[in-house]
């Protein structure tokens, strides 16, 4: 029964569009045994690689520690996720089975609006070494097993006890850090570094709680009624919440409108410690919405707000301190910022996640600000977005769950 679990798994994350087809993977091999036919003088591939500099062309062990002795700050940081990648490779036992499982992990955790750093929630990293995690504790049981011990462990986790891989050749050593996060995570190459981390009261809240619903929906996968799709099922946003915070950000022209929410973004967590500080708890959805009856390049955020305090919050307080962060060290032109408290009955229905049925397709659009595109909207469900076309009229269609 519980291979019949892992195996409905699986065909979910191909009905999801999860798994790369073998047409996708012979054509990713296609591509790159034609990059290494470009030949001559005019010929070139432009392409930008920043690296330390003992990086050549030659095949580097970036392991090696005598590489990694005496290196400077920036070619530590331009090294780290691929040594991170890297040493997580080395370290699961079962490298096909963690890939299932992190594609799955991911997947959940976008669908619970509980990825995405910059929000305060997890980052593709901290997922992957929490996946490795699993796998290095139960080496031998199947995908749905290791993904309802996921659950379970990191429900009951005693953070912040930091999370760390097995890794007979590191002495983990106590780094005054950790007590200073929330959810510390041991970076897999390192003694005492951690992840990053954006995670907040709030986010930390959500997060812990959406552990606990994982593990109390796949404690028991021998059920008789038990659905993949109850576990994956997209966060009720506007059941959760009867108020919002409207991030309303938009540009002049469609170049600029990447750049300024980019930097919008990577500002979240001063907007996020401000509105604890005044209002309580938040859910900053992650996710970005388009309202297609407005003309001019735009992006919108909905924040779930705790309720009983969204009285209280005086907005315009709110945005000063927010923009007095986020007008200093930008370099391109500055687009418009606006904040309001909305009620959910004014979120429009394209964001209100809790009216899709569990068993439809999901479909996760990943924004091109550069390039005028016309969305293209489902027949069967309106508020999803299935592809776009381009000026020139050529359809596109989004990437799924990546």
């Amino acid at each position: 029964m519980k291979e019949e679990r892992s195996l409905s798994l699986l065909q979910l994350m191909v009905n999801e569009g999860l798994v790369p087809s073998p047409e996708e993977e012979e054509n990713r091999k296609t591509v790159i045994e034609k990059l290494k036919q470009v030949h001559g003088s005019e010929s070139d591939i432009d392409a930008l690689c920043v690296g330390p500099y003992f990086a050549t062309m030659v095949n580097l062990d970036i392991l090696n520690p005598v590489f990694l002795r005496d290196i400077d700050e920036t070619g530590w940081k331009s090294l780290s996720r691929v040594l991170a990648n890297t040493q997580i490779c080395r370290l699961v036992p079962d490298l096909k089975k963690f890939q299932s499982m992190l594609r799955c992990v991911k997947f959940w955790a976008k669908r619970r609006g509980v990825y995405g750093n910059l929000n305060g929630f997890l980052g593709g990293i901290h997922l992957a070494i929490l996946a490795a995690f699993v796998c290095q504790c139960d080496p031998f049981v199947g995908l749905s097993a290791l993904i309802s011990h996921f659950f379970k462990k990191f429900a009951f986790w005693p953070w912040p006890r930091p999370v760390e891989l097995q890794d007979e050749t590191l002495h983990p050593t106590l780094n005054p850090t950790e007590t200073r996060l929330y959810m510390p995570i041991r970076l897999p190459f390192s003694s005492y570094e951690y992840c990053h981390s954006n995670i907040t009261k709030s986010t930390f809240y959500k997060i812990r709680t959406e552990f606990l619903r994982g593990h109390n929906l796949t404690k028991d996968l021998l059920k008789f009624d038990f659905d993949w799709h109850n576990v994956l099922e997209p966060f009720p946003y506007t059941k959760k919440y009867a108020w919002f915070l409207k991030i309303f950000l938009s540009a002049s022209k469609q170049d600029e409108l990447g750049d300024w929410v980019g930097w919008i973004k990577s500002r979240f967590c001063c907007l996020l410690f401000k509105l604890e500080e005044v209002q309580g708890l938040c859910d900053p959805n992650p996710a970005e919405y388009i309202d297609v009856n407005i003309a001019d390049p735009h992006v919108i955020f909905y924040w779930g707000l705790q309720a009983g305090k969204t009285n209280a919050i005086d907005i315009k307080s709110v945005k000063d301190v927010f923009w007095r962060n986020i007008s200093t060290g930008y370099q391109g032109p500055f687009g418009k910022i606006e904040l309001s408290i909305v009620q959910a009955s004014q979120v429009p229905k394209s964001a209100q996640f809790d009216t899709l049925s569990q068993k439809k397709k999901a479909c996760w659009k990943m924004m091109d600000y550069h390039q005028r595109r016309i969305p293209i909207y489902s027949q069967h469900v309106p508020q999803y977005i299935v592809g776009y076309v381009s000026t020139n009229g050529d359809p596109e269609y989004p990437s799924a769950g990546v």
